[in-house]
């Protein structure tokens, strides 16, 4: 079992995800979106599962910096922007196979280990 995490560094939630699998011995790929923003492909993936407004932290400071709040952008549009601008996305991202997660969920990661064992 392989997870890929999607964060920053300096996120509390990315680092409690990183610590909760790595502390159950589940080999992590951690991809830090100030490095390498999240492909659109791999967005749509979570769009798909959980909806834009799910993926997007309105109360980043980035997200009132461009504006955002007041904009009355669409959450797809401001999902779109969110390719250049990783910081208006809610992390982490988890991914394990064809699981998904968005922010920090430990009861749904546990939910996939105990999925896994069972396999």
């Amino acid at each position: 079992m392989t997870v890929q995490v999607f964060g920053f560094r300096n996120d509390p939630d990315t680092r409690k995800a990183q610590r909760f699998f790595s502390d159950r011995r589940i080999a992590v790929h951690f991809v830090d979106l100030d490095e390498r923003p999240a492909s659109p492909g791999e967005l749509r993936r979570f769009k798909e599962r959980f909806g834009a407004a799910a993926l997007l932290n309105r109360e980043s400071p980035r997200f009132r910096a461009l504006g955002l709040r007041v904009a009355g952008d669409s959450p797809e549009r401001v999902l779109d922007r969110a390719v250049t601008e990783p910081r208006l996305l809610r992390t982490p991202l988890v991914r394990c196979a064809n699981r998904l997660s968005v922010g920090h969920a430990p009861d749904e990661w546990t939910a996939w280990m105990e999925t896994h064992r069972q396999a």
